[in-house]
């Protein structure tokens, strides 16, 4: 079963993790991925069932508008239903590190 895809992209580090620890205590989602982008940019990404994407993402993103400092919001996406061939390519899968909390 395909699962959604949520990515947050903030301009700071502690708006990322502010984000990342909303969307994982308010939906039933995984976090799949942390990296930077460019230009220092940092970028969260969550997977699970829609809804309960949509509902990480609304907490993940207030948030890290919530944090102090420079913590701008740059981008946010949720992909409902991402093509297998997307999932192989892009950094959004599962990997061994978030397998054991996989939802």
């Amino acid at each position: 079963m395909t699962m959604a895809v949520g990515v947050i992209e903030t301009q700071t580090f502690p708006a990322v993790l502010a984000a990342a620890d909303a969307m994982v205590k308010a939906g039933r989602v995984t976090l799949t991925k942390y990296d930077r982008s460019e230009s220092g940019r940092q970028f969260v990404a969550v997977r699970g069932l829609v809804a309960e994407v949509r509902l990480a993402m609304e907490a993940g993103l207030a948030a890290a508008k919530a944090c102090p400092g420079y913590a701008e919001v740059m981008t946010h996406v949720i992909i409902p239903n991402p093509q297998e061939n997307v999932d192989a390519v892009l950094p959004i899968e599962f990997t061994p590190e978030s397998e054991p909390f996989r939802v």
